[in-house]
């Protein structure tokens, strides 16, 4: 019975991904696209009640609603980039509330890289002395990434597993 429900919901999105890529094909509706996407899989994801169709419905739905706001708002040149990685840091934090309220899971990690684009995006919104800092982080002080990456992943090696 679960193997048929499974088949069902997954045949059912991709008849409505395939619809929604048809209509963005047949009606100039481009900005309308990534958003109905993320809708079918935020709705896959509550009926089969799984997290792994939250990812793709967070992310789609951050790209869009970047998109949409960039397109739609007179933003000025160099406010756009900010927008968008807010915009898409937003759709990273649907994922995890939409595990815990529809897949009764906790799932944090999205908040990473979200988190990162919310930082970045802020700082470009902040102008030139975000845009500084910015530049200070990632050119002047550029080998201090690859050496917190590799701390990070021997903590997590030598970490005992509490679960």
């Amino acid at each position: 019975m679960t193997e048929q429900r499974n088949r069902s919901i997954v045949g059912m999105a991709l008849i409505a991904l395939g619809i929604t890529l048809l209509l963005g094909y047949v009606i100039d509706t481009g900005l309308v696209v990534l958003p109905l996407m993320a809708m079918i899989f935020a709705i896959v994801g509550i009926r089969a009640r799984c997290s792994a169709w939250f990812i793709p419905a967070g992310i789609l739905g951050g790209i869009g609603l970047g998109a949409a706001l960039i397109e739609t708002l007179p933003l000025a040149e160099d406010l756009e980039g900010g927008v968008f990685l807010l915009s898409f840091a937003a759709g990273w934090a649907t994922i995890p509330l939409l595990s815990a309220l529809f897949a009764h899971e906790r799932v944090w990690w999205p908040f990473i890289p979200g988190g990162v684009m919310a930082l970045i995006g802020s700082l470009i919104l902040i102008g030139e002395g975000g845009i500084t800092l910015l530049e200070l982080i990632f050119d002047q002080a550029g080998w201090i990434w690859p050496i917190v990456l590799i701390g990070i992943g021997v903590a997590l090696l030598l970490r005992r597993n509490t679960d």
